[in-house]
């Protein structure tokens, strides 16, 4: 049986890896499911459940996914580590082995205030824009 040399491994990792994260690997899964997908946070607080709620209006079911600490990933090799907030990227620490390091921000949706309906929007749009930016990131990436 032939290797699958297309198969890379991919971390994703915001401050409290519950929101923009947790997005992010959802998408991952499901537009590279043969790809190994982590995500994790510099301080984990627990999976967000209004990220989990507009996943699901994607089609996407997330709540299995667990928020965990970058911590017990720091021995691991990856091919792309991939920051999705301005604190983690200053934070993130060094993975060896050639890591492409990939840095987008996008905006806390948890930070906003408003009423609920409001609030969901705001997780509307961040998941909308993490979405459209892995697609274009595969895309380019297909062309590698």
């Amino acid at each position: 049986m032939q290797k699958n040399t297309n198969k890379k491994k991919v971390i994703i990792i915001c401050t409290g890896n519950s929101i923009r994260s947790q997005i992010a690997e959802g998408f991952f899964k499901k537009y590279r499911s043969n790809w190994e997908v982590k995500s994790a946070g510099t301080n984990p607080k627990g999976l967000n459940l209004l990220a989990v709620y507009v996943m699901l209006e994607k089609g996407i079911d997330i709540s299995n996914q667990k928020s965990k600490n970058i911590d017990q990933f720091i021995n691991s090799k990856f091919d792309y580590v991939i920051t999705v907030c301005d604190n983690a990227k200053e934070n993130c620490p060094y993975f060896a082995g050639g890591a492409t390091y990939i840095h987008w921000s996008f905006p806390d949706p948890d930070t906003f205030t408003g009423n609920e309906e409001d609030k969901i929007n705001e997780f509307r749009k961040v998941r909308d824009a993490i979405e459209k930016k892995i697609l274009s990131f595969l895309k380019d990436e297909i062309i590698k």
